[in-house]
């Protein structure tokens, strides 16, 4: 009874969800790191993606590592808008809401670090405000994946963070963001084999380094 009991109570993801906005002028920008997730799991797992109108989205499903089947989503709702698209799967396949994992960026986290948690606020992100607001409710999991705050924008904080988070990565951050997206890859894995909680422990508690990156690109070569 105990360990039905425990079983019940992990978290395993069934719908991955990566947050960004459409039109190739967005492509590669950090806001977008979301959507880059979704494509990396996506070709880990041979997962094919295809624009779906009824889900608002780029959408594909396929067996995940775990032997169970996963969804994955890009909402092309635009950002603000994320929550509609995420709304129209979960009504569709009748999940829950705590089966959703939404994967975003974080500009309070720094480059290298991500953040896994099982509910949680918006903290300020418009994608976010947006899926709390269709699911209508905070419980459900979430990874954020640090882009690092902007530089010299003490005078203008506003405008400096809109072009913070909408620019694109420098050639040497776009290297790491790779090394980032593959460490994403094996949090997601772990969330799916045993349960979004325990792998807070391994996805929470590493920092990946710029150095880091180029000592295993050395090494490869």
């Amino acid at each position: 009874m105990t360990e039905a009991t425990a079983q019940k109570a992990l978290v395993i993801p069934q719908l991955i969800v990566g947050l960004g906005n459409p039109e190739p002028k967005y492509h590669q920008t950090r806001h977008n790191i979301g959507f880059a997730a979704i494509d990396a799991l996506s070709l880990a797992w041979k997962i094919s993606l295809a624009e779906n109108r009824k889900f608002q989205g780029e959408y594909g499903e396929g067996i995940a590592p775990n032997g169970e089947k996963i969804r994955l989503l890009k909402p092309l709702t635009y950002m603000n808008r994320s929550g509609q698209a995420i709304q129209s799967v979960i009504s569709w396949y009748k999940l829950p809401p705590e089966s959703v994992l939404v994967i975003y960026d974080d500009m309070d986290l720094p480059l290298g670090k991500t953040r896994l948690r099982l509910s949680g606020s918006a903290g300020g992100h418009n994608g976010m405000k947006s899926a709390i607001a269709h699911l209508s409710t905070q419980d459900f999991p979430r990874l954020r994946i640090g882009i690092g705050k902007p530089k010299g924008i003490a005078n203008d904080v506003e405008n400096g963070a809109v072009s913070h988070v909408l620019g694109k990565f420098s050639a040497s951050e776009t290297q790491f963001v790779s090394q980032i997206l593959q460490f994403v890859i094996e949090c997601v894995e772990l969330s799916l084999k045993q349960g979004v909680e325990k792998a807070m422990n391994r996805c929470n508690s590493r920092t990946l380094t710029l150095l880091e990156t180029e000592n295993s690109t050395t090494k490869a070569v």
